[in-house]
């Protein structure tokens, strides 16, 4: 290899234990919102709900857009982890994979195993955590348009 080959290597390299630490976080963030997406959940179907969205434009008053707004704000951080989850899972998976490649070449079959675990497990836990992230903003994006409606209508928000 040429030194800006392992120049870009070694650069790569540096950039796996950050990305890993984002799909931990990324992971642990979708199985927060999973929680509370499913106490949410289980306060409506009892009819114990009470609207945030409600309660906010109560407090602040404000136009639909303003209420939008409010939506896009409260979602931002789902919909960042939906998206941006593969595309982490995407880079830890090929990270590993330059080494593994050497070590195949070499005919070490324990390192190309060890960095291809490293690869696959990051995959699967990044796609995990954005599966979830995407199901709770999902539905969480309609109830939340469901509530800006009522409101729009003077109702109550349920």
């Amino acid at each position: 290899m040429n030194s800006l080959e392992s120049s870009l290597y070694e650069l790569s390299r540096l950039f796996l234990a950050p990305v890993l630490v984002l799909i931990l976080a990324s992971l642990a963030y979708a199985f927060y919102a999973l929680g509370a997406f499913a106490l949410e959940a289980w306060q409506r179907l009892r009819g114990r709900y009470r609207s945030r969205l409600a309660a906010h434009q109560a407090d602040r008053g404000g136009t639909s857009d303003d209420l939008e707004l409010w939506i896009l704000r409260r979602l931002e951080a789902l919909r960042i982890v939906s998206r941006t989850a593969p595309m982490l899972g995407l880079v830890a998976t090929m990270i590993p994979m330059g080494p593994a490649l050497l070590a195949l070449t070499r005919s070490d079959a324990q390192a190309v195993g060890e960095n291809l675990v490293v690869a696959f497990s990051s995959v699967i836990l990044a796609l995990v955590a954005a599966s979830i992230a995407f199901l709770v903003l999902t539905v969480r994006r309609r109830w939340l348009l469901e509530e800006m409606r009522a409101i729009e209508r003077g109702g109550e928000g349920s």
